[in-house]
């Protein structure tokens, strides 16, 4: 990956001195003279994201100030360093002084680094920083990595990211780790009883697939990880306005995510028996294409009316969590770009998450917030599971009008989970709109950091 920590520099490191509002005059009063008369020269102010570098004698960078919001702002970017790797020149740079969270800054500083250049050069920020005291530099390198691979396999497009290329990244990574791989195509998905992923993917010139792999010692508690696979959504028959097809390349974020964080755990050796499952689909048009009002079948026996074809994220997870949930696992936890409502709920940045297990959502949350990896629990209202109620079968995978979309989408795969000692369920985004410190603009990591340290908790 571009960004590389430097734990032994050749040539001295550069420091980099974080000041806000409050603290500037006393850190200017402590520069050289000529320094200081530099950075007021300059207008520096300490403002939030303002960068300045400072010369020495020589011609060469002296140190490098940098804003952050003052410690009793209403509101505090901790990943704000994350615009660092964008704004310095080549060099190796250590943190002179402690910003709010240094863990946090370092992890972002190798966030801001990241660059998509696959289809044109992208000049990686040729900058090193070396770890600061009493920080994991393993751990951190390990959960940019992971973020590297998510963001990768979100922003490859559609032509290049179908089932077979997201089965061949998950399979890559599976023999990475020793992991036993398998995958089930096409047709033979109807032979095995996965009738739903079928379904959603049988009009596509691209097969679908269910992507299967286990890691681990057998002996170790089973954790299950589901993530939606949905290369490319068109909508189906109930197609998508241009708009809203804009970004679908995107509706395999929850898979991205899921392998993003089965390298974390992997990578960490955590005392685990780690499966993955990933139903891998693309949604299209055509004479085969499923229609609204058809009825099929699940894995698990109950018929699904199909109220919307747009609404075929859940389908695809129902299959994959029914097979999950036969293992009887002691935490299932499913990812996906599932539904609109939880965008207009909670914005892009921030998903919503959905369990009955309170000490199981009360490590989220926690983890959530420590980790800078934003999440926020819905509640699994259970008045609203009548809202699934269809006339001729078990369930409508769309209930009609527009209340509570996450929230019913949550309810419909509650039920096909049932022996799972712990389910969690994630309705990410997996996209930053506009960019941010250490959020470039495109696919994201979400929700991985959070429920991987939530994971070396109990089974580090």
């Amino acid at each position: 990956m571009p960004f590389i920590f430097e734990t032994a520099p050749a040539a001295p490191s550069i420091p980099i001195i974080f000041a806000t509002k409050a603290t500037w005059e006393a850190i200017c009063a402590g520069l050289p003279t000529e320094a200081c008369q530099f950075a007021i020269s300059n207008g520096f102010a300490a403002k939030p994201g303002a960068c300045l570098t400072l010369p020495s004698s020589d011609g060469k960078i002296a140190q490098v100030l940098f804003g952050l919001e003052d410690a009793t702002a209403k509101s505090c970017d901790l990943f704000r360093p994350g615009s660092l790797p964008g704004l310095l020149p080549p060099g190796t740079y250590r943190f002179a002084n402690a910003p709010h969270d240094t863990r946090l800054a370092t992890l972002a500083f190798a966030l801001g680094a990241y660059r998509f250049g696959r289809y044109r050069k992208a000049d990686a920020p040729d900058v090193r920083l070396v770890p600061p005291d009493g920080v994991d530099a393993t751990d951190i390198a390990r959960m940019a990595e992971a973020a590297r691979l998510a963001r990768d396999l979100i922003n490859t497009p559609a032509n290049d990211m179908g089932p077979a290329e997201l089965a061949l990244a998950a399979e890559q990574l599976a023999k990475r780790f020793g992991a036993s791989f398998s995958c089930i195509v096409g047709d033979e998905l109807v032979r095995q009883n996965f009738p739903l992923i079928h379904t959603v993917g049988m009009a596509s010139s691209r097969a679908p697939r269910l992507i299967d792999f286990s890691w681990g010692d057998p002996t170790h508690p089973k954790v299950t990880l589901v993530g939606k696979g949905v290369c490319f959504d068109t909508g189906g028959l109930d197609l998508k306005p241009s708009s809203g097809m804009l970004i679908m390349k995107k509706d395999m974020g929850g898979a991205a995510n899921v392998l993003a964080l089965a390298q974390m755990v992997m990578d960490a050796r955590l005392k685990l028996r780690l499966r993955v499952v990933i139903p891998a689909v693309e949604n299209a048009v055509a004479g085969n294409a499923f229609h609204p009002l058809d009825i099929f079948r699940s894995r698990k026996g109950l018929t699904v009316e199909i109220g919307n074809t747009d609404a075929e994220g859940r389908l695809i997870l129902a299959d994959a969590l029914a097979l999950a949930d036969e293992e009887k696992p002691e935490l299932l936890i499913d990812m996906g770009t599932l539904t609109g409502a939880a965008r207009v709920a909670l914005g892009p940045d921030l998903p919503p998450f959905y369990t009955n297990d309170e000490r199981l959502a009360g490590d989220v949350a926690r983890y959530a917030k420590q980790e800078n990896d934003p999440l926020w629990r819905m509640p699994l209202w259970p008045a609203y599971d009548s809202w699934l109620d269809s006339k001729v079968a078990n369930l409508n995978n769309a209930p009609s009008g527009g209340f509570a979309g996450s929230i019913t989408c949550a309810l419909f795969l509650q039920r096909f989970v049932e022996d799972a000692k712990s389910w969690l369920h994630l309705d990410i985004y997996g996209w930053t709109p506009s960019a941010k410190p250490a959020r470039p603009e495109g696919g994201e990591c979400q929700a991985a950091r959070a429920i991987y340290k939530l994971l070396s908790e109990r089974y580090g």
